[in-house]
């Protein structure tokens, strides 16, 4: 295990209700917070000692930059030094762990990497730096969110942004430090508060059980890293359609200030453009998603074109203020892998990057994954589907399991009824009608749990254990079912066969026409745009 901590510095503008800050909806909402206590800080490895606290930022728009920018040609003193400014922590805290993805038949894999900003607030200096009074010290807050996806044939790249009010349900998670365990949250509760239970491994295993998507790599960033990025190249290029001034008469807002047009922001200007929510239109959440994405594809294409860096003073800076600001997991714990793994994302240009919100619906001031639309986008990416439309491929052969199944009529299987929705209530009996469907195949142990009524989108076959794989491909085949239908869950204790909303009524499962198009409510922006401009709230303009 490497070092690692929670250094917190993270700069986050200040919400105008202390409820902004917490995690489920608001009373009116009938939803409270969960989980408050203070993260436990790891400190030193091995005989090293504790290294001092580091400020986080709730940006990761750093760590594209230092992984295309490499470190080749440090000497090895250098390299060794680089090596020990990285922390790292555990990649995933909870108990369960989405599938791996199949090979594709070049035997490549895609990459998922999170990357996470936190909003700590634990020196004086982050105060300066926009910190709240009120919530200095306290336990730190996941406020940005972002997957990385890279293809696997490494043609293409995916950015999946969730934003920070989203609620959902957060997975027991135990901290890896002192062994504490955060038990599931009982009420739906705001994505951010993740990273205060147990490091941002439980972030992690947030999203997995979210979206079943296999993470590979999480980063964490640090908030300075930005200012200095931004400053080494000369400023990063943003755009805004009117004059702004991101302050109202109660002092909210971050302070941007900027003229009509496009503008090269760098050091505090930078900050502040990528805190900004009051000012930009809707003055939610959602809009500073929006300015993130703009400044991190801008951020890429000066990096790629600027000559300027070619300077060996300039990268050694960049590099050292970047391993600074990271925190990773093990799998990326040392400059040799940062940079192979610069390597795979170099390969990917704009005109093939696509940055996409998750989409949502508001839920009182609080938003939720929207039903459909989120899903799709999630199995896109499980699917390795590129999200600009390009290079749509025919589906992978799917590959049957090493296991043998059982003869049908020894094979138990347990049905429960998943057919609940937002919108319907389950229907009655459905877990008991595919049971009957199942035993008149030749299924004899199928039984019906009567007890539980889910709510699962696509109906799913899952098995706890490698050896009882290929009775659950069986069931599936059985039923005309995608391979691909059939997961292994530590949430049951044999296979248990959920039928979803898909499959409401009927005997026979209903085979849907793939669609592949990203939706729109994603609201995708390609990563070579440089015509892409934020919309300017009237109230917070100037002449």
């Amino acid at each position: 295990m490497g070092r690692s901590s929670v250094r917190g510095e993270g700069a986050r503008e200040r919400a105008p209700h202390a409820s902004d800050r917490g995690s489920g909806e608001s009373p009116k909402g009938g939803e409270t917070p969960e989980g408050s206590g203070q993260r436990h800080r790891r400190r030193g490895g091995g005989d090293r000692p504790p290294r001092r606290r580091r400020r986080v930022l709730r940006w990761s728009a750093t760590i594209l930059s230092v992984l295309i920018l490499g470190t080749a040609g440090a000497g090895y003193l250098w390299y060794q030094h680089l090596n020990n400014n990285l922390e790292t922590d555990d990649l995933n805290l909870g108990e369960h762990r989405a599938p791996e993805p199949t090979p594709n038949a070049a035997g490549q894999t895609p990459l998922n990497i999170l990357l996470i900003g936190s909003d700590a607030r634990d020196s004086k200096e982050n105060q300066k730096l926009g910190g709240a009074k009120e919530t200095f010290g306290g336990t730190p807050l996941a406020d940005v969110q972002m997957l990385l996806h890279l293809s696997a044939d490494r043609t293409n790249m995916s950015v999946v942004s969730m934003p920070r009010d989203t609620l959902l349900s957060i997975p027991k998670c135990t901290d890896p430090d002192d062994g504490k365990v955060y038990e599931a949250s009982t009420q739906r509760t705001m994505t951010n508060q993740t990273l205060g239970r147990g490091g941002p491994g439980c972030t992690v295993a947030t999203w997995e059980k979210l979206t079943n998507i296999h993470i590979n790599h999480f980063m964490e960033v640090d908030f300075s890293g930005v200012v200095s990025m931004a400053d080494a190249i000369g400023g990063v290029p943003v755009c805004v359609d009117a004059n702004i001034y991101s302050r109202d008469s109660k002092g909210h807002g971050s302070g941007l200030k900027l003229e009509k047009g496009t503008t090269a922001v760098k050091g505090k200007q930078a900050l502040q453009w990528l805190r900004t929510r009051y000012g930009f239109d809707g003055g939610t959440d959602i809009s500073r998603a929006k300015a993130q994405h703009m400044y991190m594809n801008a951020l890429v294409r000066e990096l790629r074109d600027n000559a300027n860096l070619g300077s060996p003073n300039k990268l050694r800076k960049l590099a050292e203020t970047a391993t600074s600001a990271l925190k990773v997991d093990d799998g990326l714990g040392s400059v040799k892998k940062l940079y192979d793994l610069s390597n795979e994302l170099k390969k990917v240009s704009p005109e093939r990057t696509t940055m996409t919100t998750m989409p949502y619906e508001y839920v009182g001031a609080r938003v939720v994954p929207k039903p459909g639309d989120a899903e799709q986008l999630f199995r896109l990416v499980r699917d390795d589907v590129s999200l600009d439309g390009k290079g749509k491929k025919k589906p992978a052969k799917e590959k049957a399991s090493d296991d043998p199944a059982a003869a049908d009529g020894e094979i138990a299987v347990q049905v429960q009824n998943g057919t609940r929705t937002d919108a319907e209530p389950p229907v009655s009996g459905r877990a008991s009608t595919v049971t009957q469907l199942l035993a008149g195949k030749g299924f004899t142990k199928a039984t019906a749990d009567t007890t539980t009524a889910l709510a699962q989108e696509k109906t799913v076959i899952k098995f706890p254990s490698a050896d009882l794989e290929g009775d659950a491909q069986r069931i599936a085949k059985s039923l005309g079912m995608r391979l691909s239908s059939v997961e292994k869950s530590t949430d049951v204790s044999g296979v248990t066969l959920v039928v979803g909303a898909d499959w409401r009524e009927g005997n026979t499962y209903p085979k849907s026409k793939r669609d592949d198009k990203t939706p729109d409510s994603a609201e995708a922006l390609n990563g070579s745009d440089k015509k892409a401009c934020m919309h300017v709230d009237p109230g917070y303009t100037w002449e």
